[in-house]
């Protein structure tokens, strides 16, 4: 009787939780994240000759007797590996695919992970040994509208077409994914984007997952690659907050207590990708009521003084999604 299994129960196996933390910074209107060395290299790292590891997110393992919960295990593992104390944060998905970890190839534990998103201040950012800030837009160098549309855009399109060759569904999402035709480009399509690079072998994770050296000639222009699959959950942290940022005031999370106008801007356009209207932007940002002013000047503009406003916590009672409608196509996304 007690062999017989029961509805909704199945048997047990080894599963190793893990806790990855994507923490995000605005610094010289670059967004920027926190990579660490793992303390264990990569298994799937099939490079030949690599002059240094793959980078990897900050992360660690929960231990079921002695951590409380999941979040304070990944601010303690965080803070061991970079010396960042984190505020904000907020859990952003759980990652759990088969074969996601290359170690369970390999005849090791299924492997889950809970990443968690976290926010920090803009200022100068102290580096621990083992720990870089590096730019977002170094391992999705398609994401970055601010200058035009990004060279290596077309190059991703032609591959992709020649890739999905006469099958319809995948020739639409291309076109869904990348802004062809009339789409558009969309902001908020990171991860998507991603997916569909890694389902098309244009990227190196897809090789190394299968134990190989990258074979398409678009990996070495398509970003660095990262560790496991840890570029995915930075994708997904990147969608998050530019998601968020239509009705959450994340932005003000990145930024000092007092700001000008540009300053905020140039934070958002940096979390986006785009450049944004000056005038348009303004009129927006002091419509919606999330800032006030100090009443103070910065003198340092190298022009005129700029008007300092600071975040107006109170539109957190007023309204239920106070957040800045920031995103729109850039114009040449055609």
């Amino acid at each position: 009787m007690n062999d017989v299994p029961r509805p909704g129960f199945v048997e047990t196996f080894e599963l190793l939780v893990g806790l990855n933390a994507v923490i995000l910074a605005v610094t010289s209107e670059q967004p920027r994240v926190l990579t660490v060395v793992p303390q264990e290299a990569d298994p799937g790292d099939a490079r030949a000759d690599p002059p240094e590891p793959l980078r990897s997110l900050p992360f660690g393992s929960f231990d079921v007797e002695n951590d409380r919960t999941l979040e304070l295990c990944m601010r303690r593992s965080v803070f061991e590996q970079t010396q960042c104390e984190l505020s904000y944060v907020e859990q952003l998905y759980t990652f759990a695919d088969k074969g996601r970890d290359p170690r369970e190839r390999l005849g090791g534990s299924r492997v889950l992970s809970v990443g968690y998103l976290a926010l920090v201040q803009e200022k100068d950012l102290a580096e621990a040994e083992n720990s870089k800030w590096e730019d977002c837009f170094d391992y999705f160098p398609w994401e970055d509208w601010r200058a035009g549309r990004p060279g290596v855009v077309a190059e991703i399109e032609s591959a992709l077409l020649e890739w999905a060759g006469g099958r319809r569904q995948l020739r639409e999402r291309v076109g869904i994914c990348f802004g062809l035709g009339n789409a558009g480009w969309d902001a908020y399509k990171v991860l998507e984007r991603y997916e569909l690079l890694y389902e098309a072998q244009m990227i190196p994770e897809f090789w190394f997952d299968r134990g190989e050296s990258a074979q398409s000639p678009m990996c070495a222009r398509l970003g660095l690659p990262m560790a496991f699959d840890h570029r995915r959950i930075l994708a997904t942290a990147l969608a998050r907050v530019r998601g968020k940022l239509r009705y959450r005031p994340v932005v003000f999370e990145l930024i000092p207590e007092s700001f000008t106008l540009l300053q905020l801007q140039r934070v958002a356009e940096a979390l986006t990708g785009l450049r944004l209207h000056k005038q348009n932007f303004r009129r927006q940002v002091e419509r919606s009521g999330l800032v006030e002013g100090t009443g103070r000047s910065e003198q340092k503009t190298g022009g005129r003084p700029a008007e300092l406003f600071r975040f107006r916590r109170a539109v957190l009672r007023e309204r239920r999604a106070p957040g800045m409608a920031t995103l729109h196509r850039p114009r040449d996304a055609k």
